[in-house]
């Protein structure tokens, strides 16, 4: 029976209680031997943690926990070095004391095994003396492991006052990396967001990253390789337990899981926190989306005046996608860097990407936390809510559904904010957009108008929406494109549907329905 390491980071601890372990280790040799200053991003849940444990496994010489593994086979030196392993996961930085206790509790244990003459003086400069003391003592250079590096800057996103102060604190306190090199046999941060020339690592310019290096692609996440490889099994259970046949059940883990790319080359990679839940509980639910919430996304896509429209259309350079400085005025970066987006396509000629959701797990979870946050629906609501429009469109009901979309923009208690068109644009694409997991819904925006055309087995619907005009003109329009010409020879009952929305009002104003045909 396979022992699943659900929430456990710490390798020695999977290793000696016999834990599943997919072997990552032939890939800290070659960190290794390759250089010596590395920055990894990846999204949260995604392994990060486990890999640091591995490397202060390897560091601190553990041979016996590498038996059987490619490590085994590859170092012969087994040296060990002095390793300092900063983890910034276990606080909450609710002000820059908070930060300084962190930086103060790591220096004081390492203070404990190397000398505390510093411990009155700047996190900084105990930083610098820890080290020195302990290449004295030792007689080896250090290792530096910092885990989560940007949890502080995160949690004050929206405070750029506290933000600034953190980074100061933090660029001065990593300095000493650089400063310090000859000390230093190895150093390896990972965070959630990447580092930028103005960020507090930049004086820190011996950082390789290698977040988007194809030959590291693989060395967080689950590719469909190593599931077949090693849990073929465990999938042919899974499917049973869902009476699906075992490459239907790869196929569903596929849908909702994979799709992580990290280089326009690599190939898909599985949440393993997601992936690693499910085949657990042999059900397929939305584990990685449950375990936190994208409320800075959310903020950023609202400060920014994002259309979530473009979500899935823009291109962006590689520069744009490794920027966390940019967030504030593009919300691609830190949504792709998060984990709710990933690399689609890459065009070589002007070094672009197109970025897409990675999967059906994302890609539900988000449209839900946005249809929260763009339309008067509280979450316990939603649900009926979403059932009695797919119910209506289902039945060819288009009168009851348009009344239920009258209602909802007429909520009184909920503040608009920001351009008034633009939030009915992105009200009326996130509530489309959870409808597209039920129905057929096909969107084209042009010149800022929306055509909406959703499709059942038994109807097909056209809408046409106007801003500050009218339902007739709306209805007009769908005429005069002949958008109802690709179905002329459908036997579905086919409406026309033309809605005007006020920006006085805020409301929507009047609709009109035309039916094609009986």
């Amino acid at each position: 029976m396979v022992k699943y390491p659900i929430g456990i980071q710490t390798f020695e601890k999977i290793r000696k209680e016999n834990y599943l372990y997919l072997d990552k280790t032939a890939f800290v040799h070659q960190l290794v031997c390759n250089g010596g200053f590395y920055f990894l991003s990846r999204p949260r849940r995604f392994g990060k943690s486990l890999l640091l444990s591995t490397m202060e496994a390897y560091f601190r010489g553990k041979k016996g926990l590498f038996e059987g593994l490619a490590m085994d086979k590859l170092e012969t030196d087994w040296t060990a070095y002095p390793v300092f392993h900063m983890d910034f996961n276990a606080r909450d930085y609710v002000d820059i004391r908070s930060l300084i206790a962190e930086l103060n509790k790591h220096l004081e244990y390492w203070e404990k095994d190397y000398g505390d003459e510093f411990k009155d003086r700047e996190p900084e400069e105990r930083l610098q003396h820890v080290i020195d003391k302990a290449v004295e003592k030792t007689g080896k250079p250090v290792v530096i492991l910092v885990d989560e590096y940007d949890k502080p800057l995160l949690q004050v996103a929206d405070n750029p006052e506290l933000q600034e102060s953190y980074r100061r604190k933090l660029k001065s306190f990593y300095s000493v990396v650089k400063t310090m090199d000859a000390k230093i046999r190895f150093a390896f941060f990972t965070g959630v967001t990447k580092f930028s020339k103005v960020s507090i690592f930049s004086d820190l310019n011996n950082l390789k990253d290698i977040s988007l290096n194809h030959a590291y692609s693989e060395i967080c996440g689950i590719t469909e390789k190593e599931i077949r490889e090693h849990l073929d099994e465990q999938v042919g259970q899974m499917a049973e337990a869902n009476s699906l046949t075992k490459e239907e059940c790869y196929a569903q883990l596929k849908e909702n899981y994979d799709g992580y790319h990290f280089n326009e080359e690599s190939v898909g990679v599985y949440n393993p926190f997601s992936l690693l839940n499910a085949l657990s509980d042999q059900r397929f639910k939305d584990y990685w989306f449950e375990t936190g919430t994208p409320t800075i996304l959310v903020e950023t896509l609202k400060r920014s005046n994002y259309e979530l429209e473009n979500l899935t259309r823009e291109e962006v350079s590689s520069d744009l996608l490794g920027s966390l400085d940019s967030m504030t005025s593009n919300p691609l970066p830190l949504m792709y860097q998060s984990g709710y987006l990933t690399i689609k396509d890459y065009d070589p000629h002007f070094m672009t990407y197109r970025l897409g959701f990675p999967n059906g797990e994302v890609e539900r979870g988000f449209t839900k936390y946005l249809f929260y946050h763009y339309t008067p629906i509280r979450p316990e609501h939603s649900a009926s809510f979403v059932k009695s429009f797919v119910t209506e469109i289902w039945n060819g009901q288009p009168e009851a559904f348009m009344k239920r979309l009258e209602t909802l923009f007429a909520d009184q208690d909920y503040q608009i904010a920001g351009d008034t068109e633009l939030y009915f644009h992105n009200a009326v694409a996130v509530i489309f957009k959870m409808l597209g997991f039920y129905v057929e819904v096909e969107r084209h925006t042009s010149d800022g108008r929306m055509d909406m055309l959703v499709q059942t087995k038994n109807y097909v619907y056209i809408i046409e929406f106007k801003i500050d005009q009218s339902a007739e003109i709306a209805l007009a329009q769908i005429e005069e494109k002949q958008y109802a010409k690709p179905f002329a020879k459908d036997s579905r009952k086919l409406y026309k549907i033309g809605v005007n929305f006020s920006s006085k009002t805020r409301r929507i104003e009047e609709w009109s329905i035309g039916l094609e045909r009986a």
